[in-house]
């Protein structure tokens, strides 16, 4: 399989040149040359299958030619092994056709965790490989952050840099990962919001100079291994819902269109999917973009739901890519007038094709605490705002006809309530715990860094702290 760059200067790249690399040299995303396909009875063949051997099967054309099946499925057995739940990804019926798949069961009890654990056992395979030392520098709106400290904490090949901003991620997710105190780990702190910390990473990627020598490697979502492994619980849920004789739709809580785009992927492999709904906060801007085609950058507003406070959604330039099929060059001058004028629009044949297959809701704090009430009360389960915000986008799906009642939605839940316990709290009167192994989370001792919100200092702090040659 081979990868080449969004905006059609840089490729191609085998898998483990795609991962190491995460960020093209172009500045755009890597995408696969072309999508894999399942029939009906390649997808009918894999019910029974363990979630171990599910990843394997579904990731195995990614790497055609330098990881096969059975490796991949070994790695994901590893990664997974201390999930605290047997289904790792279970599927938990709220209502009607209503259903919540509870990603909440890995290390730092969110999302993150099931492409993370696995990436760094793939880091770890591919370094080994070459024999090289790896930075991995990342931006964090919270819990992408505490998943990547966790997954490479320690490992001899790889440093690892998380910038997240500061005040701006909740107590919990802070502290899982300033408390994550190992060699080569180091959270920092800048004095920005998560917009400005992703411009960092990306400013980081493009000097090429700086990016050679340290060997710079990225683990956001901009990094198209990340997206791998979060293909794999769409069709873990869709499968247990009757996959692929039934459709059934996603609502997906997303701010940088990552874990949403995971969802696109496992479609043009041949899910069955009737539709897919971007659920956002009061940071709308996805919603606004599918309501008049125009992507416009506004401020972040800081909200209840910290994880979707994002005004640039780096993962959208992909599915624009898609929409202008495939054209680099056409991508590359979208992108570029968005980076200059903050906004850009799509022909409506454009956003036509995209509303074929996508629909999005918004929901601001208020509701988000009403909906948090709400399903506690009449489902008796508690939910995470981020989570609220899907569930919500979800009961507005079937209530107005976008996807009919009769057909399943699956929700997802992002993260376990006890990551942002005063929202909770506030809505249900009642703390969530956390989970056994995070109980003493915020007595453990801290450390990080702090940095102002420019390129220079992140710069230095990496020269100053990395090991490796």
């Amino acid at each position: 399989m081979h990868y080449y760059s969004t905006r059609g200067q840089d490729g191609p790249l085998g898998y483990e040149d795609a991962l190491l690399s995460g960020l093209a040299r172009d500045g755009g995303l890597y995408l696969p040359e072309d999508w894999p396909k399942f029939s009906h009875q390649d997808i009918a063949a894999m019910q029974g299958l363990s979630y171990a051997e599910l990843a394997g099967r579904i990731m195995a054309p990614f790497c055609v030619g330098e990881v096969d099946e059975a490796e991949l499925t070994v790695m994901a057995r590893d990664a997974y092994a201390d999930f605290d739940h047997p289904d790792i990804a279970p599927l938990v019926h709220l209502q009607d056709h209503l259903h919540v798949l509870e990603l909440f069961h890995g290390p730092t009890i969110a999302f993150k965790d099931y492409a993370m654990q696995f990436l760094a056992r793939a880091f770890d395979r591919a370094l080994q490989k070459k024999q090289q030392h790896a930075v991995i520098v990342g931006a964090t709106s919270g819990d992408t952050g505490s998943a990547a400290l966790e997954a490479f904490k320690g490992r001899a090949a790889v440093d690892v840099f998380i910038l997240f901003p500061e005040g701006r991620v909740s107590p919990v997710q802070q502290r899982q990962m300033t408390s994550v105190i190992a060699d080569g780990a180091h959270a920092v702190s800048v004095a920005g919001d998560f917009d400005d910390c992703q411009a960092i990473v990306k400013a980081l990627f493009n000097d090429l100079e700086f990016r050679d020598q340290v060997n710079l490697s990225a683990i956001n979502s901009i990094n198209w291994a990340r997206l791998m492994p979060q293909v794999v619980y769409y069709f873990a849920a869709a499968l247990r819902l009757g996959a692929p004789a039934k459709k059934v739709a996603f609502s997906v809580p997303t701010g940088n269109f990552g874990n949403v785009f995971a969802g696109y992927v496992a479609v043009q492999m041949g899910l069955p999917v009737e539709r897919l709904i971007i659920a956002s906060n009061q940071n709308d801007i996805l919603p606004r973009f599918f309501a008049s085609g125009a992507m416009v950058r506004e401020s972040v507003v800081p909200s209840l739901s910290p994880s979707m406070d994002i005004q640039v959604s780096s993962n959208f330039e992909r599915l624009l890519f898609e929409l202008l099929d495939r054209d680099g060059g056409a991508t590359a001058d979208v992108m570029k007038q968005f980076a200059e004028t903050g906004q850009f629009h799509v022909a409506e044949s454009v956003l036509a094709r995209a509303k074929a297959l996508f629909s999005a809701y918004r929901l601001d704090d208020d509701g988000t605490i009403a909906e948090i009430a709400a399903t506690a009360k009449q489902n008796n389960m508690t939910i995470d705002p981020h989570s609220a915000v899907g569930v919500y986008a979800a009961r507005q799906a079937h209530a107005d006809g976008t996807v009919s009642v009769d057909v399943p939605i699956v929700s997802l839940a992002c993260a376990h309530p006890a990551k942002f316990d005063a929202a909770v709290t506030k809505a249900t009167g009642v703390a969530p715990k956390l989970p056994p192994h995070l109980t003493d989370l915020m007595n453990r001792p801290e450390r990080q860094q702090h940095v102002a919100a420019t390129v220079e200092a992140v710069k230095s702090l990496v020269l100053d702290m990395k090991r490796g040659a």
